[in-house]
């Protein structure tokens, strides 16, 4: 299967912070297309994570961690989800709501890059394949 370039995440008041609640990052569903946008992580190690650059349009640095929490498959707690963290300065800076999305590209490369789409924007056709999942989309493989 090929990597997706580009994936979208409609944006929760969850994800947000909007509800108020301590969450730890965005939940990342586990279907293999849109995980393998992320690169693997060993299941074999306790919430096995890496921090991952992204670039914006103004080439601020953002550092994000991608993290399985796997602590259920090792008899350690209830968890076993991958979720996207450190991500609640971005979206404050650019003052991130429910119903926004936010937009994640990668190069063949890994190089990684991070832009944004306020829920009035107008969608560009991109030509690429659309898959939906939990509020995620696969934009371009």
């Amino acid at each position: 299967m090929k990597r997706p370039e580009t994936i979208s995440k409609l944006l929760s008041a969850n994800d947000t912070g909007e509800t108020g609640g301590h969450q730890a990052g965005i939940l990342i569903p586990k279907e293999r297309e849109i995980l393998s946008f992320f690169p693997e992580l060993d299941s074999s190690e306790y919430n096995p994570r890496c921090h991952l650059v992204f670039l914006d349009a103004g080439r601020e640095r953002w550092e994000f961690a991608f993290i399985y929490y796997n602590n259920r498959l090792l008899g350690k707690g209830t968890r076993n989800e991958y979720r996207l963290t450190r991500l609640t300065a971005y979206m404050r800076k650019h003052g991130l709501l429910t119903g926004d999305d936010l937009i994640l590209k990668r190069t063949p490369d890994d190089e990684y890059s991070i832009s944004h789409r306020k829920k009035n924007q107008p969608v560009r056709a991109t030509g690429g394949v659309l898959k939906l999942s939990a509020g995620w989309k696969v934009i371009e493989i």
